[in-house]
Order: structure tokens, then C-alpha cells, then sequence
């Protein structure tokens, strides 16, 4: 079986502030869940990771679903020649509602 190549990870400064007004709890769950779903194929449509539509947060072209009951949202931009992946934002889902870094966006 031949090998994925795998992927590397930046954050962008923003993610990383809005990374910060997640509860702490959550944390090793979005860093478990980034590195497991965007390790080899993050260019992949699956049920929890979607090509958005422009524009988007921060400029993103795909959205990964992840936490309880999905209430995660992490927005993140894929570089396939350079074999990376850049991630933008990390939000919360409350209902109708998308908070990233405090702030509302429209869904």
C-alpha cells in the first residue's frame, strides 16, 4: 500500500487568539481532530469537512466540522503543491449562530 505524503500545519495569529477564547477543555480535542482529518487528504469532501462557498471567514475555501454535537468550526485553506495547511479561524456554532474570536458571523 503506498503512503499518503503527509501534510503540515500553520496556524494564522488569529486562530490561535480565537483558539484562546475556547474553553481549554476543548483544546486537545481540536488538535487531536485537525491532526487526525487534515493530516493526509484535507482537500477531501467527507461528512464533517466542506468546501465553502466564497466569500467566506477569513478567506477560507473549506470548513471542518468537529466537537460535540459539531459546535466547532475551523476554517482553513489547503496549499496541495506545497503539501500544507493553513488554518484561518476557529469558531463556535451556537444555533443559528457562528462566534469566531467573539465576533458574529453570517452562516
Amino acid at each position: 500500500m503506498a503512503k499518503r505524503a503527509k501534510f503540515t500545519f500553520s496556524f494564522a495569529p488569529e486562530a490561535i487568539e480565537h483558539l484562546d477564547l475556547i474553553e481549554a477543555k476543548y483544546h486537545g480535542l481540536l488538535r487531536r481532530t485537525i491532526n487526525e482529518q487534515l493530516m493526509h487528504t484535507p482537500a477531501q469532501e467527507t461528512r464533517n469537512r466542506k468546501p465553502l462557498d466564497q466569500p467566506a471567514p477569513f478567506g477560507a475555501s473549506w470548513e471542518l466540522r468537529c466537537g460535540p454535537g459539531n459546535r466547532f468550526r475551523v476554517f482553513y485553506e489547503v496549499e496541495t503543491q506545497a503539501h500544507e495547511v493553513q488554518v484561518l479561524a476557529i469558531g463556535v456554532k451556537e444555533r443559528n449562530r457562528l462566534l469566531i474570536g467573539g465576533e458574529e458571523y453570517q452562516l
